[in-house]
């Protein structure tokens, strides 16, 4: 018996209100040994005042030392295995910006990035450009033509875009074009199987228009992509949990994946104040809420540790919104850690708080990383936090006589 064969079981209906709280990339480092991380050396009052009733741990998001990506993260938090679930990032965009996938699909995410006079890339981010220029770049790639493919470009945010690929015959065992640094070219496209080498061809050939288009226009002068997938088959939440889900999240992908996994998608604005007004105004119409906050995560990856301290202060003076509400449950975490020092991602586990009242409260009494490995809550995997929060909030009978 799987774990959510075992949920279907026991799950028992209940009143009760869930509130999961994703604050992007959460987890952090010090900058020099012996020093705090950026949520140790953030003013978080609110925060410990939950820590100091509730119970903390560190979630560990796939397997000890393994770095992942945001949409692994944010499935183990939903519950979901991700080593039993792969789910590839360009179905996450997709969704994201409501584009209807179909059986004949392949979709990848584009990164607009900069590259220099020999090709190699310095940004790969293209400096973050305004949405308004990802808007028109897109416009620029939706003229590629490849024969006997339908080529679908669209805007998501920033510097980031959704590529589809239909036709009949395409894999998506693709390797990502983006080398994950600055300083070499692109990867070729290349395909680990017959189907997907097939794609591989169309993705070169794309790539190669797109420099010819975009040569002109940096820093926004050549394209990345990654995440090549199809449609995965998935249960909802609601089958499986038994929970009525909303997603509050501003970010397309977060959308995406609110989506996968069949929860409603809120127009929840575009800050952090729209996301509360958001909860208050759905607070009676669903019980499990999923808030997402990016900016701890884009703070850590441009390498900037006190805008990210900034950041999590800022979430944490809405807390007292939250909790007025007064759910039954309330998880603050992060799908992953974006260290400020490394720049990126990392396989560091992150700090995790759950309030309930009827959770074992612990001895912590702040939110931190050196806190947390000393509550109850101990490290475990972030696919089991969605079990606790059921038990919490009542939602859990019994197994066995």
């Amino acid at each position: 018996m799987n774990i959510h064969d075992l949920i279907r079981e026991l799950r028992e209906p209940a009143a009760s209100k869930i509130v999961l709280l994703v604050a992007d990339g959460l987890g952090g480092l010090p900058l020099e040994p012996g020093g705090k991380t950026e949520l140790e050396s953030a003013r978080t009052p609110n925060l410990d005042a939950c820590v100091r009733e509730g119970v903390c741990g560190l979630s560990i998001p796939v397997l000890p030392g393994i770095t992942p990506g945001s949409g692994p993260g944010h499935l183990a938090l939903f519950g979901y295995d991700p080593l039993q679930h792969r789910i590839g990032r360009g179905i996450l965009e997709a969704l994201g910006i409501h584009f209807q996938v179909g059986p004949r699909d392949v979709a990848a995410r584009g990164n607009f990035c900069t590259v220099d006079e020999a090709g190699r890339i310095t940004d790969r981010r293209a400096g973050r450009p305004p949405t308004e220029r990802c808007v028109a770049m897109c416009r620029k790639l939706q003229a590629i033509r490849v024969p006997d493919v339908e080529i679908f470009v669209e805007p998501v945010r920033e510097h980031r875009f959704v590529v589809v690929f239909r036709s009949d015959d395409l894999g998506d065992a693709v390797n990502d074009t983006d080398p994950q640094q600055t300083g070499v070219p692109p990867l070729p496209a290349r395909g680990a199987d017959p189907q997907s080498e097939r794609t591989a061809a169309i993705v070169n050939r794309f790539v190669a228009e797109a420099a010819g288009l975009l040569k002109d226009d940096a820093p926004t002068n050549m394209v990345t992509l990654r995440g090549f997938a199809r449609y995965p088959k998935i249960a909802t939440m609601q089958e499986v949990y038994g929970v009525r889900p909303v997603a509050i999240a501003v970010y397309p992908m977060y959308k995406g994946l609110a989506r996968l996994v069949g929860m409603e998608v809120a127009d929840a604005g575009a800050t952090l104040g729209d996301q509360m007004k958001t909860l208050r105004r759905l607070w009676d119409e669903y019980d499990f809420f999923f808030l997402h906050y990016k900016y701890t995560d884009s703070t850590g990856e441009d390498g900037n540790f006190a805008a990210k301290v900034e950041m999590i202060e800022r979430l944490d003076a809405e807390i007292p919104q939250v909790r007025a509400l007064e759910p039954d449950v309330l998880i603050v975490t992060g799908d992953h850690s974006t260290p400020s020092k490394l720049k990126s991602h990392s396989w560091h586990p992150v700090p995790t708080l759950l309030w309930s009242l009827r959770c074992r409260p612990d001895p912590v009494t702040e939110f931190g990383e050196s806190y947390c490995i000393r509550g109850g809550l101990g490290q475990f995997q972030a696919m089991y936090l969605l079990p606790l929060a059921l038990a919490n909030a009542g939602r859990l009978g019994k197994y066995g006589a």
